[in-house]
């Protein structure tokens, strides 16, 4: 049965240790059950000069750069030393524009940037306190494992991984990080934000009773594609196009819908059960296969053991109806969990909004300058095979029990671990030039 995940912290009254250097500074002292700090403005306190927060950034694509900036906008003492990214050319723009508004807060050049799939673990052994992972979530399990394993504090972007194997392995690394007291960060931001954290402690404390059902919603009008190079390798054309195959990307219900199904599980309590669903890849890239192998639409009705529903509506439709967000129903009220409560408790969150992705990271810095630990990594796994669950149903077009999946679900890339660019890729054109796309009915969820 699936564990039911932290609504909220409390962060007890603590007395950082007293560092002489910035390892010590960083062990951290205390541990925080829950899902974020609360506090919204960050307090007046530094590191010590010797006790700069150094940050290695593997993924300097749009998300890792945004997270190195957030980082460096924080009030801590950081600095960034060291940078991996599969395409180093490309990494070193993102680089640039950091250099130009962080100065010497970016202790890298560009010529410095580690490329290859491997990179990652030369940028982790860099001596360094904290480690943002950014990469195609296809490649997260390894490199937060090699993160755990190197005793670093991590920041990980959401999803953390793409299959069944992929979050058994990223569980399993967490329990690894509770024993050594490592903060683990998880890019959902949503669980930062005030005006989610106020609503759904209010739904918790019974302002709507009890949630009977919900609707999630991340409809959009598509994303980028990016025409490969003459000289690719196979295996090189499939990571610059990372979010088109599902080994990498997990689909869109992954990469993107992962938030609001975090947050209708967040309100709900609790992880689903089951889930069966429908989909297709219809207006995809023409939806020949030639370029893309997601599905371009998916719609899910998640069970909770208690025998309420939660549906999903994830989409990338040019020219359709475009909406990102959730809704709760209970038996005294509703609600939009992003700040408005209806019925008999009606409210609305009239506080400072940051942004989430800004919040996340003035909480992490924050709590390793206190040295005050928190680990987000059992929620952003679960919540990633949430989604998987989801995507499975989808695909197969059967009712996918949460146990059955987590135990036997299908591995999307086997020996991922060795790949490199000369490898081929766990899909490949066929003789009709397009790639296989899951066909509902025919599709195997199983391994």
């Amino acid at each position: 049965m699936p564990q039911k995940p932290a609504s909220k912290i409390v962060i007890p009254g603590t007395s950082p240790k007293s560092a002489a250097s910035r390892r010590t500074f960083l062990q951290g002292s205390t541990v925080l059950a829950g899902t974020a700090l609360s506090a919204t403005v960050i307090p007046n306190v530094h590191a010590a000069s010797d006790d700069t927060i150094r940050f290695a950034l593997v993924g300097c694509g749009g998300r890792g750069a945004g997270a190195a900036d957030n980082i460096m906008k924080t009030k801590g003492n950081v600095k960034l030393v060291a940078v991996a990214d599969a395409f180093p050319e490309v990494a070193k723009s993102k680089l640039r524009r950091l250099a130009g508004r962080h100065g010497d807060k970016v202790g890298v050049t560009e010529d410095e940037i580690i490329g290859g799939l491997d990179g990652y673990k030369s940028a982790i052994d860099v001596d360094c306190d904290l480690v943002v992972i950014a990469t195609p979530p296809g490649f997260k399990p390894q490199q937060f494992e090699h993160a755990v394993k190197m005793g670093r504090h991590i920041f990980m972007e959401k999803p953390v991984a793409s299959d069944a194997t992929g979050v058994k392995r990223v569980l399993k690394a967490v329990e690894e990080s509770k024993k050594k007291n490592l903060m683990v960060g998880i890019g959902l931001q949503r669980r930062h934000e005030p005006r989610y954290m106020e609503t759904i402690k209010r739904i918790h404390d019974g302002a709507i009773g009890d949630v009977i059902s919900q609707q999630v919603y991340w409809n959009g009008n598509g994303i980028w594609y990016r025409n490969p190079a003459p000289d690719f390798t196979e295996m090189q054309g499939q990571v610059n196009n990372w979010y088109h195959f599902n080994w990498l990307s997990g689909d869109q219900i992954c990469e993107q819908h992962i938030h609001n199904l975090d947050v209708g599980c967040w309100v709900k309590g609790e992880y689903p059960v089951e889930c069966n669903g429908m989909g297709g890849h219809q207006q995809r890239e023409a939806g020949d296969g030639s370029k893309s192998q997601i599905f371009d639409h998916t719609f899910c009705e998640y069970t909770f053991a208690d025998g309420s529903k939660m549906h999903s509506q994830g989409r990338h439709l040019k020219g359709g109806w475009s909406h990102v967000g959730e809704f709760a129903q209970g038996t005294k009220g509703s609600s939009n969990p992003s700040g408005t409560i209806m019925g008999e408790n009606a409210w609305k969150f009239e506080g400072e909004s940051p942004n989430g992705h800004q919040q996340e990271q003035h909480d992490l810095i924050e709590a390793l300058m206190r040295g005050e630990i928190y680990n987000e990594g059992e929620y952003g796994a679960k919540s990633t095979f949430c989604a998987i669950l989801g995507r499975e149903a989808c695909y197969s077009g059967k009712v996918i029990k949460w146990d059955d999946l987590l135990e036997k679900g299908r591995e999307l890339a086997p020996g991922i671990d060795d790949f490199t660019y000369d490898s081929e890729p766990p899909v490949v054109r066929g003789e009709d030039g397009k790639y296989p796309i899951p066909v509902p009915g025919k599709y195997k969820p199983f391994g």
